[in-house]
This record gives C-alpha cells, structure tokens and sequence, in this order.
C-alpha cells in the first residue's frame, strides 16, 4: 500500500476547511493501533509523543510526507518495505492514516486560526495527559506494582516528539540569515525545550481530575502555555519565509584563451564565448 497516495494524508495535501476532529473513541482507535504496533516493535511511541511529532511535521518549512516519516516513527517500511514494526494488515494501515489525516487537518486548522487566547475554542489542544496525576489516582497496591517506574511530567512526552522531529530534519529548522527571524525560531524553540525537562517545582494542580491531588506545578503550566504559543509562532515563521532555497553553484567562466568546454577544441573565445 502507497500511503503517500492516502487522501489528506501527507503536509502538502490541502487542509480540509472544515476537518471533523477525532472523536474520544476514535483517538481511542488510534492509541489502540499504536499499543497493537507496540507488541511487533516495542519501541513504538504513545499517542502523546506522535501528537507533538505531528505538530512538528505541520510546523516543518517543507512537506514530510509519510514514506519519510513512517519509518521513523513507527520504524515502518512502505511498500512491503517492513523495518522493525509492521501494521497488521492493509485495513489498519488504512484506519491508522485516515485518523491521522484528520487529526492533521484538525491541527492544522487550529495553527492557522487567529485567536486571542489559549482558552479560545479554535485553539491547538494537544492530546496531552496528566500521567502522574491517573497515576496518583489509582488505588495503593496498582500505585506500588510501578515501583520505581518514571513517570513523565505533563506533557513532557508531547514536547520530546516534537524535538524528535526537529532534530530528524535539522536542515529544514536551521536558522534563516535574517537576524529577528533567527532569533524568533531560537526563542520558539527554547520553549519546547523547556517542556522537555521534568517538572521538579511543588505539584498544585491537577488536570486529570478536578478533584485528584496535586500533580503538576505552576511553573509547568506556564511552560505549557509558552510552548503552545511557541508552536504558532513557528508555524508563522515558516509560512512567511517559504519552502528554503537551494543554492545554486555557478560553474565557473573559462578564460576567453582558455579551450572551450563544449570539446570542440577551439579557444573558448573562438567558439561558445563569441
């Protein structure tokens, strides 16, 4: 199966104007096929890390399509190209990119909306979880069977796939000549660094129940913020300067004595110079 070929699948198809978001048993369907993948090639990621690996890929300056991406996400060939990993058959490679063709048009959508605030209903909202406050809220003995499991702090897993994408394709986020655009992608991408780094600070809130005990700091919530807006920044950044230029190397002009490259064997000046 050509994925590339997929409608709405690849950065450079057009966005559907008015995408139909993933329903919550549809993102299900989509975590159920990542966790199905996991037992082919345990190294498969979560749902979080290929949500900010998408948000990078719709960020990147040019289009990465999925015969490019899939194998270094999901290490999957195309083509009958199998690396580690493997779907299970052609209907989930089909269902797998159709959820991801519309997550990506719903998350292009919501980077191309003006809005005013992160609160804003046509904002980004990544599919991000609090990890340490489910885990805070399951019961003593299942908390005790994870031992001294790491557990990432809010959405540090969502940062690390976006800089996963970044570093694969450093050439397409290497910085422009003009100075303030540099300085706009070095700051945008500090931010999401930031992210990536456990959150140390005193817990005080929790978004994964209203009520569930403190599992996230301030300080977290405002680097989330920062990153979110980081993300639109870049997105603006690379719209505005466009695809990067490849350089073109002039040969050089032979001296008009010189013998004319064309091989003719007359002086260069005699023959294509005149």
């Amino acid at each position: 199966m050509n994925l590339d070929s997929s409608p709405k699948s690849t950065a450079d198809a057009p966005v559907d104007p008015a995408p139909q978001p993933l329903t919550p048993a549809e993102l299900d369907e989509l975590d159920a096929i990542l966790d199905d993948l996991r037992t082919r090639y345990d190294e498969t990621p979560h749902l979080e890390f290929c949500e900010g690996f998408m948000a990078a890929l719709i960020c990147c300056r040019r289009p990465i399509l999925p015969s490019e991406f899939l194998p270094l996400l999901l290490a999957i060939g195309l083509d009958g190209e199998v690396d580690e990993g493997s779907f299970a058959d052609e209907a989930q490679a089909s269902l797998f990119m159709a959820l991801w063709s519309r997550r990506w048009n719903e998350v292009t959508q919501a980077l191309n909306a003006k809005i005013e605030n992160l609160g804003d209903e046509a904002a980004y909202y990544p599919e991000v979880m609090d990890m340490r406050g489910a885990v805070a809220a399951l019961p003593e003995e299942a908390r005790a069977e994870l031992g001294a499991e790491v557990i990432p702090s809010y959405a540090q897993m969502w940062a690390l796939g976006f800089m996963y994408a970044v570093e694969s394709w450093p050439e397409e986020w290497a910085a422009p000549r003009d100075k303030e655009a540099a300085q706009w992608l070095s700051e945008a991408l500090e931010a999401i660094v930031a992210l990536t780094e456990d959150d140390t600070a005193t817990p005080v809130l929790s978004v994964y129940a209203e009520d569930g005990a403190p599992s996230i700091s301030a300080q977290r919530m405002d680097a989330y913020a920062n990153a979110i807006w980081a993300v639109y920044d870049l997105r603006e950044l690379w719209r505005t300067l466009g695809p990067r230029q490849q350089t073109v190397h002039k040969a050089p002009t032979p001296g008009r004595n010189d013998p004319c490259p064309c091989g003719s064997g007359k002086k260069y000046k005699k023959c294509c110079g005149a």
